[in-house]
C-alpha cells in the first residue's frame, strides 16, 4: 500500500492545525483547492476533525496529527552517513 495523492492532500491538512493550541481551528472554504476540500471532509468523516470543513481536531484527530508531525520530521531529517 501505498499514500496516495488523497491520503498526501490528508496529512497536509492535519499539519496546519496547531497541536500547540488546541482552541484554534481551521476552515476550508468551499473556494479552496478541490484536494482540500476533499481532505477536510474525508478527515471530519473519519472522525479526526469536528466539521465538513474543518473544524477542530477530535481527539482522534489530534493524535493522528502527532504522529503526522512526528513522521514529516523523521522523513525530513538529513540522513548522516556512516562509513564503514
Amino acid at each position: 500500500m501505498k499514500f496516495t495523492p488523497a491520503t498526501i492532500a490528508e496529512l497536509n491538512l492535519l499539519l496546519q492545525f496547531d497541536l500547540s493550541s488546541l482552541q484554534t481551528g481551521i476552515k476550508v472554504h468551499h473556494d479552496a483547492a478541490p484536494e482540500l476540500v476533499t481532505a477536510a471532509q474525508s478527515l471530519f468523516d473519519k472522525g479526526l476533525s469536528t466539521q465538513t470543513d474543518g473544524g477542530y481536531l477530535t481527539d482522534l484527530g489530534i493524535e493522528v496529527a502527532e504522529h503526522a508531525q512526528k513522521l514529516l520530521a523523521v522523513l525530513s531529517t538529513k540522513p548522516e552517513h556512516v562509513s564503514a
